[in-house]
């Protein structure tokens, strides 16, 4: 293994759980002396992270061109990493075309079409169901892609559940692999401001990100005010970057609730804080925020669908609410309770170290690759499903692709 290629959707930026997750990968390549390159189609923006100062190499790519096909076919790369499937769509049979020895790896970041689902669902006041999801159009394009793959990462305990038992996808097609967070020494534990020595609560979340906006309006409108009314000294502070107007107009100090913006300083932000809430009425994957909270020591208060793959059978770091009601009584119980905020504050270090070790998570990876390349004539034979989609949907694609090509030119 001595090129990876990455295809980002976005370039990489950590004022995102997504950027955070590249990010993480990157540097296991870069620790095992892999040469990297990061291409992608999308504009920079003013948080996107120097990678050239990372001796990452950076490409410029478009869609629908053949210039991908001579830039893949001089870099042969060993290993092509797919930022999420949409992009696999885009690239996987020139992948495939120019490259066919290389490792194909599918970086879902979270199971798109079960966030998609839920979010329709939510909004006709519906119930998920698996069924639902694998009826819908998305779900059957993101499985698809997960067995074109050689190999997909999925960062939930529950995914990769239901992925196994109701998509009925080979494991050995799939690998969990979470955030790899490095563990909190007692001395960083202990530099940490105890419950006496923080106040307010925080709710943080990329502006772009819909059920992060969802929980903004929630949490203004309805879960709020009754926060307030029970403890008149708090306030709360929204930060995020990418904020809608939407958002920013939500700004109302005389009520307590403050909106900041984007942090530069997580740990500042997370330390001074008493509680993290993260009312998420809809989504998918691993929260990023959550995680956060566990490092930094600051209890959260969510739902079951922001702890859902997290913590598996470990006490949550704070506490999980059901509705309305039951969120604004557990935040306030929390705020004021000393030995239940620190219980809280332990069970986060808990799940840190059980579910999300740095050392052990990068290991596994690597040695699932290496074991990938040793053996990946037979792991394609066994992969037969993969082997009828590379060779019927993604024909449809590739002449698409050309007939955009040739439509352009």
């Amino acid at each position: 293994m001595q090129k990876v290629l990455f295809i980002g959707v976005n370039w990489p930026e950590l004022t995102t759980a997504a950027g955070t997750r590249i990010m993480q990968l990157l540097q296991v390549f870069l620790q095992n002396n892999v040469q990297v390159t990061f291409a992608s189609t999308a504009a920079e923006s003013q948080f996107t992270i120097d990678l050239q100062e990372l001796n990452i190499v950076k490409a410029k790519i478009e869609l629908n061109n053949p210039s991908f096909d001579v830039f893949i076919s001089e870099l042969q790369p060993d290993v092509v990493v797919f930022d999420r499937f949409i992009i696999e769509e885009q690239f996987g049979w020139r992948v495939a075309e120019h490259v066919p020895d290389a490792i194909r790896i599918l970086d879902t970041e979270d199971v798109h079409s079960l966030r998609i689902i839920r979010q329709e669902l939510f909004k006709k006041n519906s119930p998920f169901s698996a069924s639902l999801w694998l009826q819908s159009d998305v779900a059957k394009r993101e499985l698809a892609s997960i067995y074109r793959c050689d190999l997909s990462l999925i960062i939930s305990s529950f995914e990769m559940q239901i992925l196994q038992e109701e998509a009925k996808i080979d494991p050995a097609l799939l690998l969990h692999l979470p955030f790899m967070v490095h563990a909190v020494s007692e001395e960083q534990i202990a530099q940490y401001p105890n419950f006496l020595n923080r106040k307010d609560f925080i709710c943080i979340g990329n502006g772009k990100h819909a059920p992060n906006v969802d929980a903004v309006l929630w949490l203004k409108t309805k879960i709020w005010p009754q926060i307030k009314k029970e403890l008149p000294g708090a306030n709360l502070h929204i930060y995020g970057s990418y904020l809608s107007q939407q958002v920013l107009q939500m700004h109302k100090p005389i009520e307590g609730f403050y909106i900041q913006g984007f942090t530069k300083n997580l740990k500042d932000t997370f330390t001074s804080a008493k509680l993290n809430l993260a009312p998420l009425r809809f989504g998918a994957g691993i929260k990023g925020k959550l995680l956060d909270s566990m490092r930094f020591g600051t209890p959260s208060i969510t739902t079951a669908i922001g702890a859902e793959g997290m913590a598996d059978n470990l006490p949550w770091n704070g506490a999980i609410a059901t509705d309305e009601v039951d969120f604004v009584r557990k935040a306030v119980a929390l705020y004021t309770k000393e030995e239940q905020w620190i219980e809280a504050q332990a069970n986060g270090y808990k799940i840190l170290k059980s579910n999300y070790d740095a050392v052990r998570l990068e290991n596994q990876f690597v040695m699932i690759l290496e074991k990938l390349q040793k053996n990946i004539i037979l792991h394609r034979q066994n992969n037969i499903v993969g082997g009828l989609l590379q060779h019927q949907s993604m024909q449809s694609t590739k002449y698409m692709a050309k007939w955009i090509e040739a439509k352009n030119s």
